[in-house]
Formats: structure tokens, C-alpha cells, sequence
């Protein structure tokens, strides 16, 4: 999936990378459905750069901003906390 293209329909009804799939994601963080670990962002850190280094795939940002309730922004202040899903297969179970 490109960055700017359509976004494929998952289960819920909505699009990959949308702020209501974003909401599925993080109400399975709060209780305890999906595996997470948490990371403070240093200076120049982008959610595209960490979701590449972590799952090998920069366009799945879009779980880290879910996940961690910070909105559709790639840069977000160095400080902040994030969560990191550990196990993509809990989230495409939960939204694919």
C-alpha cells in the first residue's frame, strides 16, 4: 500500500490507516488484546522510520499512531511515548 493511495476495506468496514481503524487499534492496546512495548521518540524519530526498522514496512505507521492515540501526524515531538505493537498478526486479527 503507497502511501497516498486508496486504502483497502478491512473487516470493520473501514479503511486501513484511518482514524477509526486507529481507534480499533488503541481500545485493543487499553485492554490488554494486543502485545505492545513502549518507546520514547528522540530528536528527528518519525513514525514511518520506526514502523520501517520495526515491522520492515514504512507505510504501517499508521498502527504506531493508532496505538499510541497521537493523531495522523508522521513527526511527532521528541519525548513523547509510543506504543509499539509487538505482533502484527493481533492487529490484522483484530482489523483485517
Amino acid at each position: 500500500m503507497k502511501r497516498y493511495s486508496r486504502a483497502p476495506i478491512i473487516r470493520t468496514g473501514k479503511q486501513y490507516g484511518t482514524h477509526a481503524t486507529g481507534a480499533y487499534i488503541r481500545a485493543a492496546v487499553e485492554s490488554g488484546v494486543i502485545n505492545y512495548k513502549k518507546k520514547i521518540l528522540q530528536e528527528g524519530e518519525r513514525l514511518d522510520i520506526i514502523a520501517g526498522r520495526e515491522y520492515g514496512n514504512s507505510s504501517l505507521w499508521w498502527i504506531l499512531a493508532g496505538a499510541s492515540a497521537i493523531g495522523w501526524s508522521l513527526q511527532i515531538p521528541p519525548g513523547t511515548v509510543i506504543i509499539i505493537p509487538t505482533d502484527l498478526s493481533q492487529v490484522y486479527n483484530l482489523v483485517g
